[in-house]
């Protein structure tokens, strides 16, 4: 017994001695690290998308922001563009990307270049060929076929009914049901800001505006181009002479600080527009459908904003209080017939405190008309409660006020009268022009926007008129929508490289506050983005005005009123699975492709049984196609489905 306690005794010391040696330290440590690691990766395993090539980071997509965060839920403030991209992280939201040498998740990486030779094949394999070469869809449809040649510049609803500039849209059933052609010689657009001095002949129609303003000094043809020098437009001096001539006369104007959004009516080819852009200026330039006058296409081929719209008997499609500025240079609009009823159409859409700018026709051209005319302008913006703040040869600027106190001042007999109280400034969808002074909110609704840029993450007031299911949670739902597509955009920026797209015409087909818009500027893209708000959803569009952007009511039923070859990028996030309740989402799909522009790219989240319907359809228009998983793996109900439109 005692040499085994000997030996035992022994033994132990041995063992002490060997757990203090550093071989055992070390196998003990790197043992505990192994497990860690082993218990870090279980935990992320269930975050890593898989996803067919090439490989991207997908985020999670809140289909409606219109319920209130749970609780403990805390968004992080609205990024900044001039700060650095931060780690984002939403409340609800997976991250998803691949482990770095430091065996953390990351999301900071770079898709390489498309194999061309890979996407063909994949294409030819999925669509089969025939003897020429040519695809073969395998399935329910067969390709579209290409609509006559005489249908390049088709728009539907302006193109069906002669003579008329009001929207007549085709019967349900007689729509679309073939691709828009492109014209010979199409070429990939310009890019801006080149294309703002000079676009591709081959890409505009040969109308009468076409050819006879090439005759003159607006517009220039110079070989295979149109150009358009910047002092020879309808201002004599030239724009930006202009433009600093309205700065003088009134400084309080403040292009791009307080005046963000302005509207340019028959704007000719949109070079205030263009020019206002220098200015951090967002100017919407619209004009009626005329066969004889193409103005609207030649803005867009420029990249400039711009819309048909039809000064009529119908609301224009943008809410109350819309604009910092209207603008209207001899615009051969005569705006005191009917009573003034245009005019009142403008004093909806103009902001309280904004300005509305009018360059008349010298007096010289039709001097005692234009006298009346002058005087009956006078009288009616006295009856508006305008100010005229100043007037400079043939340029004058009005500012409307800020409140009531004037229009309540009137006498009842006085001509026009308030509009009631029942009356919706902000219903615009097929809602005829009233004969009345649209009345202000009382507690300033509107009027108090923050000055650019600050506004561009400030939620506005105008949040709270909204009629939607969602009140104490109005203001945390608009920074969480803000926060979640900063992210979706930094993982397209790394994933698919939208830096190299040279994006310029963008259109959000439901966009909500536009958060979409407001991530493409934190980024810096050198692009404008027409947000549209569906008629079968929330009306958002005062938020997206004081926020700073341009926007249109729309029903995705109908076609939009654009030319074809529109937008370098169509965006559509929670729009199919809406509308496909309502009408063929066939007919969206061919509208897409009739204003997307050749190389144009088109972007559709929705859940996974609209997505499988869409990829057919993409694929019988001939665009190259992929399905990308959810960061919820192959199985989750939300899908994203890219499209490219080969030229």
């Amino acid at each position: 017994m005692k040499g085994m306690s000997t030996s035992f005794s022994g033994s132990e010391n041995n063992i002490v001695s060997l757990t203090k040696t550093p071989a055992f330290v070390k196998i003990i440590g790197f043992s505990f690290l192994c497990l860690s690691l082993l218990i870090i990766l279980r935990s992320f395993s269930s975050d890593i998308t898989t996803v067919s090539n090439p490989t991207t980071p997908s985020l999670k997509f809140p289909m409606s922001f219109t319920s209130a965060p749970t609780a403990g839920d805390n968004p992080s403030p609205p990024p900044s563009a001039a700060a650095a991209v931060p780690e984002l992280r939403q409340p609800g939201m997976e991250r998803t990307g691949i482990v770095d040498e430091n065996g953390a998740m990351t999301n900071e990486f770079v898709v390489g270049e498309f194999d061309e030779e890979v996407i063909d094949s994949v294409v030819d394999e999925k669509n089969g060929s025939d003897e020429n070469g040519g695809g073969v869809l395998r399935g329910k449809l067969g390709k579209f076929k290409v609509c006559d040649e005489s249908m390049r510049d088709y728009i539907p609803c302006l193109d069906n009914m002669e003579g008329s500039l009001e929207r007549h849209c085709p019967p349900k059933g007689k729509g679309l049901d073939c691709m828009v052609p492109w014209p010979k010689g199409y070429k990939l657009r310009i890019t801006w800001p080149k294309s703002r001095d000079e676009i591709w002949l081959s890409n505009v129609a040969r109308t009468p505006f076409a050819k006879g303003k090439a005759g003159n000094k607006w517009v220039v043809r110079k070989g295979d181009k149109y150009i358009f020098p910047g002092d020879r437009t309808q201002f004599a001096q030239g724009v930006n002479q202009y433009l600093d001539q309205i700065s003088k006369m009134v400084p309080e104007i403040a292009f791009g600080q307080r005046t963000r959004v302005v509207m340019d009516i028959s704007c000719g080819i949109a070079s205030f527009g263009a020019y206002l852009m220098d200015r951090n200026v967002s100017t919407l330039s619209i004009a009626t459908k005329d066969v004889s006058n193409n103005q609207i296409q030649f803005a867009l081929e420029r990249g400039v904003p711009a819309m048909f719209a039809a000064f009529t008997t119908h609301r224009l499609l943008y809410p109350s209080q819309a604009f910092d500025m209207i603008h209207c240079s001899r615009c051969s609009i005569n705006w005191t017939r009917d009573d003034g009823i245009l005019l009142l159409e403008v004093n909806r859409m103009l902001r309280a405190g904004g300005y509305f700018i009018w360059a008349a026709e010298p007096v010289h051209k039709h001097e005692e008309n234009l006298f009346a005319q002058l005087k009956e302008m006078e009288d009616l913006t006295r009856c508006l409660c305008w100010e005229l703040l100043k007037k400079e040869g043939d340029i004058y600027i009005w500012r409307k006020p800020l409140n009531n106190s004037c229009y309540l001042s009137h006498a009842p007999a006085v001509q026009p009268s308030l509009c009631s109280a029942g009356d919706d400034p902000d219903n615009v969808w097929n809602v005829n022009i009233t004969k009345c002074i649209t009345q202000l909110p009382e507690n300033g609704y509107g009027a108090n926007v923050t000055a650019w840029p600050a506004r561009l993450h400030s939620p506005p007031d105008r949040l709270f008129s909204i009629k939607m299911d969602a009140e104490l949670s109005r203001r945390e739902i608009y920074k969480a929508e803000s926060n979640f597509w900063y992210a979706v955009i930094k993982g397209y920026v790394g994933a698919f490289r939208w830096e190299t797209l040279n994006l310029r015409n963008v259109l959000d087909m439901r966009a909500v506050y536009g958060g979409f818009a407001a991530a493409l500027h934190d980024f810096n893209f050198d692009c404008w983005v027409m947000n549209v708000v569906p008629v079968s959803g929330p009306n958002t569009l005062p938020v997206l005005y004081d926020r700073g952007f341009i926007g249109v009511m729309h029903d995705w039923c109908e076609p939009f009123a654009t030319y074809p070859r529109t937008y370098d990028l169509v965006h559509a996030a929670a729009l199919f699975s809406v509308e496909k309740n309502r009408c063929n989402v066939t007919t969206i799909m061919l509208e897409i492709d009739r204003i997307l522009r050749p190389g144009g790219r088109v972007y559709i989240r929705d859940t996974t049984p609209v997505i499988e319907e869409l990829v057919e359809i993409a694929q019988a228009l001939g665009w190259v196609s992929f399905k990308y998983d959810s960061s919820e793996g192959p199985h989750s109900n939300w899908k994203l489905l890219i499209g490219e439109k080969r030229l």
